[in-house]
């Protein structure tokens, strides 16, 4: 979702200096090329085809605990093989946390900082995340199927976490540096390692100018703006973690299903 996840994994694998470690021998097991398009790529005057593939890198620190850094795409066959895989690779490494983070599309208001809802196997991790000024999640429904690792992970001993930044569904952006930022801001504050001020530069940078498409929008449509008061109220409640979660009322609910739909069809 707007590359969130994947701006967040490459700035850890360039701040932790991570080295390629393995990726599979054969992705289309997994994979359905037609879903995951292979790219075409042009190299020193050779056209050469990227075939996308689940890769995992690690980085041997002086201090504290080394890192496995996965980028797993989700599977469209096999995907009890392919999670037996990745926890096999936790067991010959002696992992002993494991964080799964993401993105996700949701009605969040563009006026306050992005939420970043998640979860943890203790009450100790669970205090380090409020810390982080991560909510707790509540989700239930559709869903991943990655989450058997942290589910079987927890069974073998090995403690998990989830994060997981909202960004609103109707201003997306091809890559999402707020969600980036802020997925690094609560990651940097449970690993200890500073955001880097390029990162931090262009996430102020794009919301200056999320600001002023939605307030064009709200010029356009004078609805828009009711539709921004209502979502604000909605996101205090759950900052504020009432136990009554505010709704959003049906007509604002569908009108805003309206826009999402034609963001996506551009």
């Amino acid at each position: 979702m707007g590359n969130a996840g994947s701006l967040t994994m490459s700035h850890l694998e360039s701040h932790f200096g991570a080295v390629e470690l393995a990726k599979l021998s054969r992705p289309g097991n997994f994979f359905d090329f037609t879903r995951y398009r292979p790219t075409l790529d042009l190299k020193e005057g050779r056209r050469e085809v990227r075939i996308p593939n689940a890769v995992i890198s690690y980085a041997k620190m002086q201090k504290g605990h080394d890192f496995l850094f996965l980028r797993l795409l989700e599977p469209h066959m096999l995907a009890e093989v392919y999670i037996a895989s990745i926890l096999e690779v936790f067991k010959r490494f002696g992992v002993k946390k494991y964080c799964l983070f993401g993105a996700t599309y949701e009605m969040v208001p563009y006026t306050r900082p992005l939420l970043v809802s998640g979860t943890a196997s203790d009450p100790m991790l669970q205090k380090k995340l409020k810390t982080a000024n991560v909510i707790a999640s509540h989700y239930q429904g559709p869903t991943t199927i990655a989450l058997l690792i942290s589910q079987q992970a927890l069974q073998m001993g090995i403690e998990t976490l989830s994060l997981i930044v909202h960004l609103p569904g109707y201003l997306m952006v091809e890559n999402d540096y707020r969600g980036e930022t802020r997925l690094l801001e609560a990651l940097g504050s449970l690993y200890d390692f500073p955001i880097a001020q390029a990162d931090a530069e262009k996430a102020k940078e794009q919301q200056e100018q999320v600001r002023q498409i939605a307030e064009q929008m709200i010029e356009q449509d004078p609805r828009f703006r009711l539709i921004r008061d209502q979502l604000e109220m909605h996101y205090d409640s759950r900052v504020g973690e009432k136990t009554e979660e505010m709704r959003l009322s049906p007509e604002v609910e569908k009108f805003l299903r309206d826009l999402e739909s034609r963001f996506h069809q551009g």
